[in-house]
């Protein structure tokens, strides 16, 4: 008896919202390239409000037009991290002041954040973390709301560019090293839920 193969779905790989990614993502990833060769500042800005407002607007399209996929989070997910990367190393390049504090979120985006991000996999009903919280609800909060959101991506980079213009320089730290207490603390109550230690506590998205 032969088995029958799976259907495939090039619509859905091909939709509107997965396009979005791969075009913000090209976009972000040639603006990180071009402010490692000339050393401006005003390029790496550009790059980040193309990687920040493309990720919001292919998720936003995808609910709008009812095309959120499993394959598009998967894609979505991975473009974040080459985007964040490469901007990141460009950031350090041209300013390496930056180093000590990017490496800090560098390695919890990369390792602790990329986890708990693909954890949603576990449940096959869940089509992205966005949807985290029908699981458990501080989990959700503390990384997929829309403020866990814009700290996990955008406060790190914030702060440097503050502590570049006021000396600040404790301040990137401190958003960095909070930024990795929040995903090891959200790591540990993952594992505790899983391994049936603690109650998972399911909620609506905002309170």
């Amino acid at each position: 008896m032969t088995s029958t193969p799976l259907a495939v779905r090039p619509a859905l790989l091909l939709a509107m919202p997965n396009r979005i990614t791969l075009v913000r993502t090209v976009i972000a990833m040639a603006l990180a390239t071009y402010a490692f060769y000339t050393g401006e500042l005003l390029w790496l800005v550009i790059g980040y409000v193309a990687y920040w407002f493309g990720d919001s607007l292919d998720g936003w399209v995808a609910r709008r037009r009812n095309e959120e996929s499993l394959s598009g989070a998967v894609f979505d997910i991975v473009c974040d991290r080459a985007c964040s990367f490469l901007l990141a190393a460009a950031f350090m390049a041209t300013y390496p002041d930056t180093i000590g504090p990017l490496a800090i979120y560098l390695a919890q985006f990369g390792v602790l954040d990329t986890m708990l991000t693909f954890s949603f996999l576990l449940w096959p009903w869940m089509l992205s973390p966005n949807y985290f919280y029908k699981v458990d609800r501080p989990i959700y909060v503390w990384n997929w709301s829309k403020p866990a959101k814009a700290m996990n991506t955008g406060a790190v980079v914030v702060s440097l560019v503050v502590a570049g213009q006021t000396g600040a320089h404790w301040l990137p730290y401190t958003v960095a090293i909070a930024a990795c207490v929040v995903k090891i603390v959200s790591s540990y109550r993952l594992v505790q839920i899983l391994c049936g230690r603690q109650a998972a506590t399911p909620g609506e998205p905002r309170s």
